[in-house]
């Protein structure tokens, strides 16, 4: 293997300045680079992110959940529609299981969506969950603030449906959107698993069911309980397949942005920004607990543990207290 030289590391600082100025310029081929160094997570990752981190901050994030089956996809497709028309630049990531293999994304969202990608002002991507229970994986969020420094102005994050974990999505999302079916059933299992405290908007999709009428009673009905003394959030409906109800959604999530008072909508992006940061502190901090193990030490470790010797607490407990002492 060639050693790494002087020359290697000027030429390297010489094409990050490149990809830079491109991403800078929405150049897609540079973006979607950038988005690949940041979810292979390198040395580069870094130079990247110190590099765009300025030109990020003046964009709408809109998270877009609910259960698998809900139309969520469609829904974008026909959400971008409307935007394109509105004149936005829009940024799309569709997060998609990860496989239990390889660790890559099925690429099913990205599919549905394919007719936009050749836009000029649409940029799609499909990312990999990466094993996160919530759905979201720290590249996630880099990729957003790469494409926010491209000059994507709306910025669409469509997650995996997984039940409970989906309540992630509000660690990235300056508005939510929880999407349901008419008597699905999947309504309960939403306000079991918390999604009614971070909803800003409800979107029944598939509203041309006969059962429409009753599961939005069953919504509000649970809002006026769970919601007392608080403005509950609207409930709206679609039918995304035939592009109805899409316009009114779009001027919902407008008008929550437009008259959103300035400290919570600092707060929604600070949170953005502690999440992302927590996210680099607790992967750079268990990069370097491993570094101070060997492989054939790791396994020990899990001998011990398997054999009843130690456990899993003391374990670790030691690790940090090893990592600790080279601080």
């Amino acid at each position: 293997m060639r050693e790494w030289t002087a020359a290697d590391n000027s030429r390297q600082i010489i094409d990050m300045k490149d990809l830079v100025e491109k991403i800078l310029k929405g150049n897609s081929a540079a973006i979607a680079k950038g988005i690949s160094l940041v979810e292979n997570n390198g040395d580069e990752t870094q130079m990247l992110m110190k590099a765009i981190f300025p030109h990020t901050g003046d964009s709408t994030v809109i998270g877009i959940t609910g259960a698998p089956g809900t139309g969520k996809s469609t829904l974008v497709d026909q959400m971008i529609d409307v935007l394109i028309e509105n004149e936005r630049k829009i940024g799309i990531i569709a997060v998609d299981p990860s496989s239990p293999f390889t660790g890559g994304a099925i690429l099913g969202d990205r599919i549905r969506m394919m007719r936009h990608s050749v836009h000029p002002d649409v940029f799609i991507r499909s990312m990999a969950t990466r094993g996160h229970l919530g759905g979201l994986a720290k590249a996630s969020g880099e990729a957003l603030f790469i494409l926010e420094a491209s000059g994507k102005d709306c910025l669409l994050v469509e997650t995996v449906g997984v039940g409970q974990d989906e309540i992630e999505v509000v660690k990235l999302a300056d508005v939510i959107i929880v999407i349901l079916t008419p008597s699905s059933g999947d309504e309960i299992q939403i306000f079991k698993a918390g999604i009614m405290e971070i909803a800003d908007i409800f979107v029944i999709n598939k509203a041309d069911s006969p059962d429409a009428e009753k599961t939005e009673r069953q919504i509000k009905a649970m809002l006026d309980i769970g919601k007392k003394g608080e403005t509950a959030p609207p409930v709206l409906k679609t039918v995304a397949t035939e592009g109805r109800g899409i316009i009114p959604l779009i001027e919902r999530i407008d008008h929550i942005i437009s008259s959103r008072e300035k400290e919570k909508h600092a707060e929604r992006r600070k949170k953005r920004i502690s999440y992302l940061l927590r996210e680099i502190i607790n992967e750079r901090l268990f990069k370097e607990a491993m570094k101070s193990l060997q492989d054939v030490d790791f396994d020990e470790c899990v001998d011990h543990i398997y054999n009843h010797k130690s456990d899993p607490y003391t374990i670790a407990d030691q690790i940090i207290s090893t990592l600790a002492k080279k601080v």
